[in-house]
């Protein structure tokens, strides 16, 4: 039985790291797993208050979007997506109030930004996006104010909160699985190494 107890121990590991990843798996919603372009999906549609249509950007062209803010001293966490984004794809993004006041200028580089700034006080935020890329872009953008009391993370049944508890779940599983069959591993080598030497000595 001794010389059985590393393989025992490492099938309960992979068993453990089998079972995190299916929590994982299922945990996930299928239109996140299915969607062509991830922060349009609803699972993404409901972490932010409000999502924009696609929005086509011709090289060089520039469009405006503004979005008022109701609250004061909260972040405003605002993201683009290029869709469909290929290497070469730029944006560049400057935002102001209507009194011309700046809020910083951005530059995006990548298929997704997420930038998060502190508004003082009650505005209107004048978005300028341009394209200094060389095709035309369709981009989405999407803003969320004062997403740490948001009801997407205060809402126990929000898809948020339905998915994070499983993966923190799978998480803790995965780390446990992994050691266990580390452990097991090392219990097989050290009972082949016993078995030989007790050969051995025969």
């Amino acid at each position: 039985m001794m010389n059985k107890r590393g393989p025992i121990i490492t099938f309960v590991g992979l068993g453990l790291i089998a079972f995190s990843l299916l929590i994982a798996i299922t945990s996930i919603p299928s239109d996140f797993l299915d969607s062509d372009d991830l922060l349009t999906s609803s699972f993404f549609e409901s972490i932010f208050d409000n999502v924009s249509e696609p929005l086509q950007i011709m090289p060089g062209n520039i469009i405006y979007l503004s979005y008022s803010i109701s609250s004061s001293n909260v972040p405003l966490l605002w993201g683009i997506q290029i869709i469909d984004y290929q290497y070469g794809d730029a944006l560049s993004i400057h935002i102001s109030n209507i009194f011309g006041d700046s809020y910083g200028e951005f530059i995006q580089n990548d298929s997704i930004l997420f930038e998060s700034i502190i508004v003082d006080e009650s505005d209107t935020l004048n978005f300028q996006i341009e394209n200094t890329g060389t095709r035309i872009v369709d981009v989405i953008v999407l803003f969320s104010e004062d997403p740490e009391n948001s009801d997407t993370i205060s809402n126990p049944t929000s898809p948020v909160n339905d998915m994070i508890l499983p993966l923190i779940i799978s998480g803790f599983l995965l780390i446990i699985g992994i050691i266990i069959t580390i452990i097991g591993v090392i219990i097989m080598i050290f009972d082949l190494k016993n078995k030989l030497e007790n050969k051995r000595n025969y």
